[in-house]
């Protein structure tokens, strides 16, 4: 059912000295995973993105980017289509929209399909959805949340906090654990199969995120029920933990 991959860092580190080819490899090979991949990159502050509804095992392109990418900010996804069950290039994760200046990237693995119908009565539509995915609706409800507080540090409530309590209550729905970022922050959420791997090289911190341990490297360690963390450069720098069992979600509240 979906995997994620995430990796943040202070400094840049080439696709090939990831576990990127591994996780390449889930899309369709070594896990049921073969309707699609896609990996967003941050490159010189510049967020690029590559996609395609096709296994992402067998895809030359995929290969080709791994190869040439440079980066210190990655959010990519292999995917099982599930809602609905097509894989077009809309349904492709990772989702990319703009919301409060900055371009926000999305990545999901799950089933929450009830969300559909409550963001689309949201009248306070932070983004429209481009496909057709439980996965994208829930981004944009996401983002419907966070766009009255972020980046605002005199608002009542920590936009962090409130991300917190809306990944919360989308959870209730079903399954819910997520890759998020502003282009600056890696933000994860971990509602029920997530691992985390923290490490320092040479005083340099770094953190990667995914749905299955990769590479050849002790330490992973599963996120809690409803854990968030939140990585800046590599750097834990928020965590907030939830407990995804109620099942209303209120609507959002803005600031102005």
């Amino acid at each position: 059912m979906c995997e994620l991959f995430g990796w943040s860092s202070k400094h840049p580190r080439d696709g090939q000295t990831l576990p990127l080819a591994e996780f390449r490899a889930r899309g369709g090979a070594t896990a049921d995973n073969p309707d699609g991949w896609g990996i967003v990159w941050r490159d010189a502050g510049t967020l690029h993105q590559e996609r395609e509804p096709l296994p992402g095992c067998s895809s030359a392109r995929f290969s080709s980017v791994i190869d040439s990418l440079r980066s210190d900010l990655i959010v990519a996804h292999v995917r099982k289509a599930r809602w609905p069950p097509v894989n077009t290039l809309g349904n492709t994760h990772p989702f990319v929209h703009p919301c409060c200046g900055r371009q926000w990237v999305f990545a999901h693995n799950g089933l929450v399909p009830e969300v559909v119908n409550i963001e689309s009565a949201n009248r306070e539509k932070a983004c429209q959805p481009v496909g057709e995915t439980d996965s994208e609706f829930a981004f944009c409800h996401l983002l419907s949340h966070v766009m009255g507080y972020y980046p605002l540090p005199s608002a009542e409530t920590p936009w962090i906090e409130v991300l917190a309590n809306i990944s919360e209550l989308i959870a209730g729905h079903g399954k819910f654990n997520f890759l998020l970022s502003d282009g600056d922050h890696l933000i994860a959420y971990g509602h029920d199969r997530l691992h985390y791997l923290e490490s320092r090289d040479d005083g340099v911190e770094s953190a990667l995120v995914a749905t299955e341990p990769l590479g050849h490297h002790e330490g992973w360690t599963p996120f809690e029920a409803g854990e968030l963390r939140i990585y800046r450069a590599g750097v834990p720098v928020g965590r907030v933990l939830t407990h995804p069992k109620r099942s209303s979600i209120a609507p959002p509240r803005l600031a102005g």
